[in-house]
């Protein structure tokens, strides 16, 4: 693995590696809707996967700040390898570096942040989706075993997870008393993997169903105390959220970029576009919005820094900068006009995907509730 100085060194490496390996190949793989493992293998080689967890563990122990400006750099490429590249930080494995006994760190967590291996996080149902503490999917003690009925809905990594982070309540009427974090191999007897196709946006990433039939586990998949994974889940789903925030920053950038250099060279009326006034006020719009966008995702992770719950700031982020993004990559498509719905320009790539970044990770209708109660006293904030 190559070794990283420091933390603006990795940032500039990402920017270098995702203009030379990535973005050749992102459309095509955008396309196919398939990940190039090659391409995995050597941001790993580079370390890509580290993030923030600890350098004893196998990661870069980067700083939360460090962090974000690394998965935007990704991002602005290719937001998909930006979420490859949180994951170990954020959804998959901020739970088990927070919560996981030494073992289950050596096991899942160091080859995580080393990039040998892949996980996915199981959190969202079909019928519950972001209602954690209402998820239907139950266990049931058998001896040490526990034994999993239920699915999962929208989880990713199907193609490539070596393990599952997932949840389940022994009891629905317990509500967040009830919820238990289980660590599932991908070769668990009872274990069914079911993947969606031809998806609007987030076409590389390999996303689906999760089953549990009967899965039968061990009292080592336990990832914390029983009854304590609301706990793990929230862990998980802050960092989670400032991983998307950073990744819509990403994407927000680029639109702004592609924009910008679009209006320059396109010509209409014997004048480069960029002088009619209609593009230069989209092109500052989108200037602001990238602007306080990376300011508010930055003080999320400034927070997650300095060891703080970060519920309100993460959800603040991520609904923010995911808006920017899409109206970012609506007013860019608009300036690429007929161009805009062509392959041969990124804007439409990055308008799809923009549009399903204000779903992940709980839909911005659910943040905006979220956000409110908790200005109004209705919810905790913390």
């Amino acid at each position: 693995m190559t070794v990283i100085q420091s933390g603006a060194a990795i940032v500039e490496l990402a920017g270098e590696f995702s203009r030379r390996e990535i973005a050749p190949r992102v459309a095509q793989y955008d396309r196919d809707e398939k990940i190039p493992r090659d391409l995995l293998d050597k941001m790993a080689e580079l370390g890509f996967f580290g993030g923030v967890v600890p350098v004893e563990w196998g990661g870069l122990g980067l700083d939360y700040r460090t962090f974000v400006a690394f998965v935007e750099e990704v991002s602005q490429t290719c937001h998909i390898m930006g979420t490859l590249v949180s994951m170990p930080s954020g959804l998959v494995g901020a739970g088990i570096a927070n919560f996981g006994t030494i073992e289950q760190k050596e096991r899942w967590l160091r080859p995580l942040a080393e990039g040998r291996i892949f996980g996915g996080s199981a959190v969202t149902e079909p019928r519950s989706g972001s209602d954690v503490a209402g998820m239907d999917t139950t266990y049931k003690k058998d001896g040490e075993s526990y034994i999993l009925n239920g699915t999962k809905a929208w989880i990713s990594n199907l193609d490539i997870a070596d393990f599952f982070l997932s949840f389940a309540t022994k009891d629905r009427s317990l509500r967040h008393a009830g919820v238990t974090a289980f660590l599932i191999p991908r070769d668990t007897p009872g274990l069914e993997l079911n993947p969606y196709r031809d998806k609007l946006g987030f076409r590389p990433i390999c996303t689906g169903e999760v089953v549990f039939k009967d899965l039968r586990l061990g009292p080592d998949a336990l990832l914390g105390e029983e009854g304590h994974g609301f706990e793990v889940a929230m862990t998980a789903v802050e960092r989670g959220r400032l991983g998307v925030a950073a990744r819509s920053v990403g994407v927000a950038q680029a639109c702004l970029d592609q924009a910008v250099s679009y209006a320059k060279e396109r010509i209409a009326f014997g004048h480069p576009i960029s002088e009619f006034q209609i593009v230069q006020s989209k092109v500052t719009d989108m200037e602001v919005g990238v602007h306080t966008a990376r300011l508010l995702v930055n003080d999320a992770a400034d927070a997650l820094e300095r060891g703080e719950r970060a519920r309100r700031l993460t959800s603040m982020a991520k609904m923010y900068a995911s808006d920017i993004a899409f109206r970012s990559a609506t007013d860019a498509l608009q300036i690429h006009g007929a161009y805009g719905v062509s392959p041969e320009y990124a804007i439409g790539r990055l308008f799809r995907d923009a549009k399903v970044l204000q779903i992940v990770e709980g839909s911005n209708d659910l943040h905006r509730a979220l956000i409110g109660e908790m200005a109004l006293g209705i919810r905790a904030d913390s």
